[in-house]
Protein backbone atom coordinates (compact mmCIF):
# COMPACT_ATOMS: atom_id res chain seq x y z
CA UNK A 1 0.00 0.00 0.00
CA UNK A 2 1.43 3.48 -0.76
CA UNK A 3 1.82 5.70 1.99
CA UNK A 4 2.17 9.61 1.35
CA UNK A 5 5.93 11.03 1.82
CA UNK A 6 6.73 13.01 4.36
CA UNK A 7 9.09 16.21 3.52
CA UNK A 8 10.87 16.70 7.26
CA UNK A 9 13.01 19.07 5.71
CA UNK A 10 9.92 21.57 4.45
CA UNK A 11 8.19 20.25 8.01
CA UNK A 12 11.15 22.18 10.13
CA UNK A 13 11.12 25.20 7.44
CA UNK A 14 14.64 24.40 6.81
CA UNK A 15 17.23 23.43 3.60
CA UNK A 16 18.50 20.20 3.10
CA UNK A 17 21.80 21.54 3.23
CA UNK A 18 20.56 22.46 7.25
CA UNK A 19 23.50 21.65 10.04
CA UNK A 20 22.62 19.99 12.78
CA UNK A 21 22.26 23.37 15.11
CA UNK A 22 20.33 24.64 12.04
CA UNK A 23 17.62 21.75 12.84
CA UNK A 24 17.78 22.30 16.75
CA UNK A 25 17.25 26.10 16.69
CA UNK A 26 14.33 25.32 13.91
CA UNK A 27 12.60 22.68 15.87
CA UNK A 28 13.24 24.57 19.13
CA UNK A 29 10.82 27.51 17.61
CA UNK A 30 8.30 25.41 16.26
CA UNK A 31 7.78 23.53 18.88
CA UNK A 32 7.50 26.32 21.18
CA UNK A 33 4.91 27.59 18.93
CA UNK A 34 2.59 24.92 18.88
CA UNK A 35 3.03 22.91 22.72
CA UNK A 36 -0.19 21.91 23.33
CA UNK A 37 0.33 24.24 27.17
CA UNK A 38 1.06 27.41 24.91
CA UNK A 39 -1.11 27.17 21.69
CA UNK A 40 -4.50 28.82 21.85
CA UNK A 41 -5.94 26.16 19.59
CA UNK A 42 -4.95 22.86 21.14
CA UNK A 43 -6.08 20.38 18.86
CA UNK A 44 -4.19 22.06 15.12
CA UNK A 45 -1.36 22.53 18.11
CA UNK A 46 -0.94 19.22 18.68
CA UNK A 47 -1.46 17.98 15.41
CA UNK A 48 1.45 19.75 14.35
CA UNK A 49 3.50 19.44 17.63
CA UNK A 50 3.55 15.52 16.43
CA UNK A 51 4.16 16.76 13.11
CA UNK A 52 7.15 18.45 14.05
CA UNK A 53 8.86 16.07 16.71
CA UNK A 54 8.63 13.67 13.81
CA UNK A 55 10.81 15.63 11.51
CA UNK A 56 13.02 16.30 14.32
CA UNK A 57 13.24 12.31 15.44
CA UNK A 58 14.73 11.52 11.70
CA UNK A 59 16.34 14.53 11.47
CA UNK A 60 18.53 14.89 14.54
CA UNK A 61 19.34 11.72 14.16
CA UNK A 62 22.72 10.93 11.69
CA UNK A 63 21.84 7.71 10.65
CA UNK A 64 17.73 8.38 10.34
CA UNK A 65 18.84 11.45 8.51
CA UNK A 66 21.20 9.84 6.30
CA UNK A 67 18.58 6.62 5.24
CA UNK A 68 15.72 9.44 4.87
CA UNK A 69 17.75 11.43 2.43
CA UNK A 70 18.88 8.36 0.69
CA UNK A 71 15.02 7.63 0.38
CA UNK A 72 14.28 11.23 -0.66
CA UNK A 73 15.76 10.54 -4.55
CA UNK A 74 13.20 7.69 -5.03
CA UNK A 75 10.27 10.22 -4.40
CA UNK A 76 11.00 13.40 -6.62
CA UNK A 77 8.45 12.02 -8.85
CA UNK A 78 6.41 9.79 -7.39
CA UNK A 79 5.22 11.06 -4.09
CA UNK A 80 4.52 7.80 -3.27
CA UNK A 81 6.30 4.55 -2.76
CA UNK A 82 5.50 0.77 -2.02
CA UNK A 83 6.89 -0.10 0.30
CA UNK A 84 9.58 -3.48 1.10
CA UNK A 85 7.45 -6.51 1.36
CA UNK A 86 7.18 -7.03 5.06
CA UNK A 87 7.71 -3.19 6.21
CA UNK A 88 3.99 -2.04 7.18
CA UNK A 89 4.33 -0.05 10.56
CA UNK A 90 4.86 -3.00 13.15
CA UNK A 91 6.89 -5.68 14.06
CA UNK A 92 5.55 -9.64 14.12
CA UNK A 93 7.68 -11.82 16.56
CA UNK A 94 7.97 -15.40 16.68
CA UNK A 95 4.38 -16.28 16.16
CA UNK A 96 1.57 -17.65 13.77
CA UNK A 97 1.78 -14.34 11.42
CA UNK A 98 0.81 -14.47 8.28
CA UNK A 99 4.04 -13.59 5.74
CA UNK A 100 4.05 -10.25 4.31
CA UNK A 101 1.03 -8.85 6.98
CA UNK A 102 0.37 -5.45 7.54
CA UNK A 103 -0.19 -3.70 10.95
CA UNK A 104 -1.46 0.21 10.62
CA UNK A 105 -1.22 1.74 14.45
CA UNK A 106 -3.54 4.87 14.64
CA UNK A 107 -3.01 7.16 18.05
CA UNK A 108 0.75 6.34 18.45
CA UNK A 109 1.90 9.93 17.23
CA UNK A 110 3.54 9.03 14.22
CA UNK A 111 2.45 8.47 11.09
CA UNK A 112 2.57 5.18 8.35
CA UNK A 113 5.50 7.14 6.89
CA UNK A 114 7.93 7.16 9.79
CA UNK A 115 6.16 3.60 10.94
CA UNK A 116 7.73 2.08 7.46
CA UNK A 117 11.02 3.41 7.53
CA UNK A 118 12.24 4.68 10.92
CA UNK A 119 10.62 2.86 13.91
CA UNK A 120 12.72 -0.28 13.05
CA UNK A 121 9.15 -1.98 12.33
CA UNK A 122 9.83 -5.14 9.75
CA UNK A 123 8.65 -8.41 9.95
CA UNK A 124 11.00 -11.18 10.54
CA UNK A 125 8.55 -14.26 11.23
CA UNK A 126 10.05 -17.74 9.21
CA UNK A 127 11.35 -18.66 6.37
CA UNK A 128 9.75 -18.79 3.64
CA UNK A 129 7.75 -21.91 2.75
CA UNK A 130 7.85 -23.50 6.15
CA UNK A 131 4.83 -25.63 6.86
CA UNK A 132 1.86 -24.28 9.00
CA UNK A 133 3.34 -20.66 8.55
CA UNK A 134 1.75 -19.09 5.89
CA UNK A 135 2.16 -21.62 3.12
CA UNK A 136 -1.09 -22.31 1.78
CA UNK A 137 -0.10 -26.22 2.91
CA UNK A 138 -3.16 -27.91 4.96
CA UNK A 139 -1.38 -28.08 8.01
CA UNK A 140 -1.16 -24.55 7.55
CA UNK A 141 -5.10 -24.39 8.08
CA UNK A 142 -5.39 -26.81 10.54
CA UNK A 143 -2.37 -26.19 13.09
CA UNK A 144 -2.80 -24.28 16.41
CA UNK A 145 -0.56 -21.84 16.71
CA UNK A 146 -0.53 -18.30 18.97
CA UNK A 147 -0.30 -15.59 17.02
CA UNK A 148 2.81 -13.33 16.09
CA UNK A 149 3.94 -10.68 18.91
CA UNK A 150 3.94 -7.16 17.27
CA UNK A 151 6.01 -4.04 17.79
CA UNK A 152 5.89 -0.73 17.42
CA UNK A 153 6.72 2.54 18.75
CA UNK A 154 4.40 5.33 20.76
CA UNK A 155 5.63 9.01 21.22
CA UNK A 156 5.29 10.40 24.55
CA UNK A 157 5.71 13.68 25.98
CA UNK A 158 7.66 13.96 28.51
CA UNK A 159 4.67 15.44 30.78
CA UNK A 160 2.86 12.57 30.32
CA UNK A 161 5.88 10.30 31.59
CA UNK A 162 6.08 12.82 34.52
CA UNK A 163 2.53 11.95 35.53
CA UNK A 164 1.24 8.83 33.26
CA UNK A 165 -1.73 8.84 31.04
CA UNK A 166 -4.23 6.84 29.21
CA UNK A 167 -3.83 6.65 24.99
CA UNK A 168 -6.59 5.50 23.05
CA UNK A 169 -4.96 3.42 20.10
CA UNK A 170 -6.16 1.32 17.22
CA UNK A 171 -4.42 -1.22 14.72
CA UNK A 172 -5.43 -2.04 11.71
CA UNK A 173 -4.69 -5.49 9.98
CA UNK A 174 -5.69 -8.76 8.13
CA UNK A 175 -7.47 -10.81 9.86
CA UNK A 176 -5.04 -14.09 8.79
CA UNK A 177 -8.54 -16.59 9.50
CA UNK A 178 -10.59 -14.84 6.98
CA UNK A 179 -8.67 -12.52 5.05
CA UNK A 180 -10.63 -9.43 5.88
CA UNK A 181 -8.87 -6.42 7.22
CA UNK A 182 -9.69 -5.50 10.94
CA UNK A 183 -9.73 -2.50 13.26
CA UNK A 184 -8.95 -2.65 16.98
CA UNK A 185 -9.53 0.15 19.36
CA UNK A 186 -8.36 0.24 22.64
CA UNK A 187 -6.44 1.97 25.48
CA UNK A 188 -3.13 1.55 26.63
CA UNK A 189 -1.76 2.98 30.24
CA UNK A 190 1.71 4.97 29.94
CA UNK A 191 2.74 4.18 33.28
CA UNK A 192 4.40 7.59 35.53
CA UNK A 193 7.81 7.21 34.72
CA UNK A 194 8.04 5.50 31.22
CA UNK A 195 11.45 6.40 30.60
CA UNK A 196 12.60 6.66 26.80
CA UNK A 197 12.97 2.64 25.12
CA UNK A 198 11.01 1.38 27.78
CA UNK A 199 8.81 -1.53 26.32
CA UNK A 200 5.19 -1.37 27.59
CA UNK A 201 3.06 -4.91 27.06
CA UNK A 202 -0.54 -4.71 25.61
CA UNK A 203 -1.83 -8.70 25.78
CA UNK A 204 -3.52 -10.12 23.79
CA UNK A 205 -3.18 -7.40 21.28
CA UNK A 206 -0.87 -9.15 18.68
CA UNK A 207 -1.96 -11.10 15.87
CA UNK A 208 -4.73 -13.30 16.32
CA UNK A 209 -4.06 -17.20 16.95
CA UNK A 210 -4.70 -20.04 14.62
CA UNK A 211 -6.51 -23.37 15.77
CA UNK A 212 -8.37 -21.69 18.32
CA UNK A 213 -4.44 -20.92 19.90
CA UNK A 214 -4.20 -17.46 21.67
CA UNK A 215 -3.57 -14.47 20.38
CA UNK A 216 -0.19 -12.70 20.17
CA UNK A 217 0.83 -9.37 22.29
CA UNK A 218 1.53 -5.79 21.50
CA UNK A 219 4.93 -4.05 22.55
CA UNK A 220 4.81 -0.51 22.24
CA UNK A 221 8.68 0.94 22.51
CA UNK A 222 8.25 4.56 24.68
CA UNK A 223 10.11 7.49 22.45
CA UNK A 224 10.24 10.95 24.41
CA UNK A 225 8.86 13.11 22.22
CA UNK A 226 11.41 16.25 21.53
CA UNK A 227 10.56 19.49 24.10
CA UNK A 228 11.80 22.87 23.39
CA UNK A 229 13.30 23.01 26.89
CA UNK A 230 14.02 19.71 28.07
CA UNK A 231 15.64 16.59 27.46
CA UNK A 232 15.82 13.23 29.01
CA UNK A 233 18.83 10.42 30.09
CA UNK A 234 16.51 7.61 31.69
CA UNK A 235 14.73 9.20 34.90
CA UNK A 236 17.06 12.07 34.15
CA UNK A 237 15.70 15.50 33.03
CA UNK A 238 17.81 18.47 31.57
CA UNK A 239 17.45 22.11 30.73
CA UNK A 240 19.49 24.28 28.67
CA UNK A 241 19.37 27.63 30.79
CA UNK A 242 20.59 30.98 28.64
CA UNK A 243 22.16 33.24 30.64
CA UNK A 244 23.51 36.45 29.81
CA UNK A 245 27.50 37.57 29.92
CA UNK A 246 26.72 39.41 33.16
CA UNK A 247 25.23 36.86 34.73
CA UNK A 248 27.52 33.91 34.29
CA UNK A 249 30.15 36.84 35.48
CA UNK A 250 28.92 38.21 38.54
CA UNK A 251 26.24 35.90 39.16
CA UNK A 252 22.17 35.56 39.91
CA UNK A 253 19.36 34.45 41.22
CA UNK A 254 17.44 32.93 38.26
CA UNK A 255 13.85 31.51 38.35
CA UNK A 256 14.01 28.19 36.35
CA UNK A 257 11.14 25.94 35.04
CA UNK A 258 11.03 22.56 35.87
CA UNK A 259 8.12 19.79 34.71
CA UNK A 260 5.89 20.02 37.95
CA UNK A 261 6.64 24.05 39.06
CA UNK A 262 9.39 26.67 38.63
CA UNK A 263 12.36 26.83 40.86
CA UNK A 264 14.77 29.33 42.24
CA UNK A 265 18.76 28.65 41.41
CA UNK A 266 21.44 30.79 42.30
CA UNK A 267 24.26 30.80 39.32
CA UNK A 268 27.65 31.53 41.15
CA UNK A 269 29.86 34.20 39.86
CA UNK A 270 32.32 32.90 37.21
CA UNK A 271 30.05 30.24 36.09
CA UNK A 272 31.23 28.95 32.25
CA UNK A 273 29.58 27.45 29.99
CA UNK A 274 28.33 24.03 30.06
CA UNK A 275 28.42 24.12 33.64
CA UNK A 276 25.64 21.81 35.28
CA UNK A 277 23.54 22.40 38.59
CA UNK A 278 21.99 19.13 40.01
CA UNK A 279 18.57 20.15 41.49
CA UNK A 280 17.88 15.71 42.98
CA UNK A 281 14.98 14.21 43.36
CA UNK A 282 13.05 16.85 40.52
CA UNK A 283 13.30 14.44 37.14
CA UNK A 284 11.04 11.81 36.09
CA UNK A 285 9.58 8.88 38.57
CA UNK A 286 11.51 5.91 38.84
CA UNK A 287 8.67 3.59 38.24
CA UNK A 288 7.23 2.18 41.18
CA UNK A 289 10.18 2.78 43.92
CA UNK A 290 8.71 5.97 44.92
CA UNK A 291 11.96 7.55 44.02
CA UNK A 292 12.54 10.50 41.16
CA UNK A 293 15.26 11.05 39.29
CA UNK A 294 17.42 14.56 39.18
CA UNK A 295 17.04 17.54 37.39
CA UNK A 296 20.27 18.93 36.13
CA UNK A 297 20.26 22.20 34.85
CA UNK A 298 23.17 23.33 32.24
CA UNK A 299 24.08 26.98 31.80
CA UNK A 300 24.53 28.25 28.00
CA UNK A 301 25.93 32.25 27.63
CA UNK A 302 23.62 34.00 24.92
CA UNK A 303 25.46 36.87 23.46
CA UNK A 304 23.98 40.17 22.38
CA UNK A 305 24.16 40.02 18.36
CA UNK A 306 22.60 43.41 17.75
CA UNK A 307 23.66 45.89 20.66
CA UNK A 308 23.01 49.82 20.32
CA UNK A 309 25.23 52.40 19.77
CA UNK A 310 25.52 52.88 24.16
CA UNK A 311 25.43 49.08 25.06
CA UNK A 312 28.37 48.76 22.09
CA UNK A 313 30.67 51.50 23.90
CA UNK A 314 29.83 49.85 27.02
CA UNK A 315 31.53 46.52 25.91
CA UNK A 316 34.24 48.76 24.42
CA UNK A 317 34.86 50.17 27.83
CA UNK A 318 35.21 46.59 28.76
CA UNK A 319 37.60 45.40 26.36
CA UNK A 320 39.88 48.54 27.51
CA UNK A 321 39.58 47.67 31.42
CA UNK A 322 39.23 43.95 31.18
CA UNK A 323 42.59 41.96 32.10
CA UNK A 324 40.82 38.50 31.01
CA UNK A 325 42.18 37.10 27.91
CA UNK A 326 40.60 33.49 26.69
CA UNK A 327 43.58 33.02 24.35
CA UNK A 328 46.32 32.92 26.77
CA UNK A 329 46.55 33.44 30.72
CA UNK A 330 43.36 34.55 31.85
CA UNK A 331 44.39 37.30 34.61
CA UNK A 332 47.84 39.10 34.69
Amino acid sequence: MPVEFKDYYATLGVTREASAEDIKKAFRKLARQYHPDVAKDKRGAEEKFKEVNEANEVLSDPVKRKKYDELGANWQDEGAFQAPFGRRGGRTQAGAGVRGQEFHFGGTGFSDFFEQFFSGGSRYGFPEGEPGFGDGTASDEVAARRGGDIEGDILVTLEEAMKGTVRPLSLQMVNPQTGETETRSFHVRIPPGAIDGKRIRVPGQGEPGRGGAAAGDLYLRVRHAAHPDYYSRDADVFHELEVAPWEAVLGAEIMVPTLDGTIKLRIPPGSEPGRQFRVPGRGLPKGKTGKRGDFFVVVEVSLPTRPGPEERAQWEKLRSVSRFNPRGNPHS
